[in-house]
This record gives C-alpha cells, structure tokens and sequence, in this order.
C-alpha cells in the first residue's frame, strides 16, 4: 500500500498525490514540474538547471547536476502540493491505496459528495 494526500477545491475536482520519491521529478526534473502545473517550481528547478549547466568544468558540473535531480526527487511532490495550495486546494483526506485511482476510489467511497466533481 502506498500512502496519498487528498486535495479539495470548490470548484474541481479532488486531486491524490502520493507521498515518497518522485522519480518523474528525478528523471526529467523541472518539465515534470511544469507538466504537473507546478509553474513556480517548474521555472526556479529549470533556472537552477541553467545555472548548473553553466558551472565550469564537468568535474563540478555533474555532482551539482546529480544532486539536483535527487533534490528534485526527494521533493518533487511536495512541490506539487505546494503549487496546488497556492491555487487554492485545501489537503483534506490522507488515503492508502496500491495506486491513484484505487485512492481516489476509496477517497470517493468514504466521500460520496465528491463524485460530482470527480467525474467532471
């Protein structure tokens, strides 16, 4: 079982994002970010990978370009909650499931009212 963060808005639908490592962030880094809606750590994580391609020198290059995608790894859901609180959903439920849908299932199980916006 995998654990999931429940987002509510008024005027969408429910938003799961599972906690843990984000190996999307890790491999592609900020487009996985600006992929998710994540625009304000979308563009600081693509000017921080600028700035790292610019270091002289592949000795000091790829350890800082290693370390950020890790970084990025490491908290690339938090990132996504972050922007989603920033657009005004609220963190409503902690649900455990074995993936996103099975969560949103049991999340609209326990929650009926939500299946309106979740099928919109």
């Amino acid at each position: 079982m995998r654990i999931y963060t429940a987002h509510l808005h008024q005027a969408a639908p429910p938003v799961v994002v599972r906690e843990g490592f984000a190996w999307g962030a890790l491999i592609l880094g900020p487009f996985w970010l600006l992929a998710q809606r994540a625009w304000i750590a979308g563009v600081l994580a693509l000017a921080a990978w600028f700035a790292v391609s610019a270091l002289p020198g592949a000795a000091l290059r790829l350890p800082c370009a290693l370390a950020l995608a890790w970084a990025l790894g490491l908290w690339g859901n938090d990132l996504l909650r972050g922007a989603l609180a920033r657009r005004g959903y609220l963190l409503a439920h902690v649900v455990a499931a074995a993936d996103a849908d099975a969560a949103l299932a049991r999340l609209l199980a326990r929650r009926p009212d939500l299946a309106e916006r979740a099928a919109a």
